[in-house]
């Protein structure tokens, strides 16, 4: 059985070594917060490793949807540092289990669709894959606070999720996923063949701003409700959101080079921009 603090130490070991950006973002959090986000984090980051990592996801998914039913039943592994630290999480605030549900059909949606025809679809699944984890951490970050803040959480999902499907489109086309709307595509007359030759040309380039124009719209609506949240949580959901919309800037500089690296903000950069808030 893990003691609550190892449970805990081992969230933070895998939020630090799966996403940095988050990670420090967050370490601006008081103490018994910034616990429970690397918790719901670790909830997170099993779930999507299941569906891209799992030897046989479907399956593994279900057996992961029935432990989580359990988990709420009050029955879960005590030797699982996820299952522990996130049953003290529940146990200290008010969270919102349908934003957990959600996270799960996103991962399912993952495993029976690779291609989006329209802009509203591909929104519909960074709902569930992202939005809904916004929804999951307002308990945490803003307690009593969570209707005037829902549509802001909301909408920085929507601008994370497509900031990471702009940073990630050759590695999801290795696996044989795009998530560019056929729509948007074909009104700038980009193809299919041209994203397997990875071709940096000018129809690329207007589906990516376009996109791009989505999400930065998302950032801003976003920040206009920040202030509604206590000054230490403001502070880390600022950060996260400011250092992520950061990779957008940091692709362009490095001229939409998508297709065979991985862009990230750098240290210098993110210090930079946390030091202003």
């Amino acid at each position: 059985m893990i003691e609550i603090r190892e449970a805990y130490n081992r969230c933070e070991e895998i939020i630090a070594a799966n996403s940095k950006s988050f990670y420090k973002a967050f370490s601006l959090l008081p103490k018994e917060k910034r616990k429970a986000v690397w918790a719901v984090y670790a909830f997170c980051r099993t779930v999507d490793d299941i569906v891209d990592e799992g030897t046989n996801p479907v399956l593994e998914l279900e057996g992961f949807k029935r432990s989580f039913q359990q988990f709420l039943a009050g029955f879960y592994d005590r030797d699982n540092a996820m299952w522990v630290a996130l049953a003290d999480v529940f146990e200290n605030f008010q969270m919102d289990e349908e934003a957990f549900h959600s996270l799960i059909k996103g991962q399912e949606m993952d495993l029976v669709v690779s291609r989006y025809e329209t802009l509203d679809g591909l929104m519909d699944y960074c709902y569930h894959v992202a939005s809904c984890v916004g929804l999951m951490l307002l308990p945490i970050l803003a307690p009593g606070k969570t209707a005037v803040l829902q549509e802001g959480a909301v909408s920085l999902g929507y601008a994370m999720q497509i900031t990471n499907i702009l940073r990630d489109i050759g590695q999801d086309l290795k696996i044989g996923r795009i998530y560019l709307p056929k729509e948007i595509m074909q009104k700038h007359g980009l193809t299919e063949t041209d994203l397997q030759e990875a071709n940096v040309n000018a129809a690329f380039v207007s589906v990516w701003e376009e996109l791009a124009g989505e999400a930065e719209r998302h950032y801003r609506h976003s920040f206009e409700t920040v202030h509604e949240y206590p000054l230490q949580s403001r502070m880390a959901v600022k950060g996260a959101g400011l250092v992520y919309r950061e990779i957008l800037s940091a692709i362009r500089d490095k001229e939409y080079m998508v297709f065979r690296e991985k862009h990230y903000v750098s240290e210098q950069s993110k210090q930079a921009i946390l030091a202003c808030l």
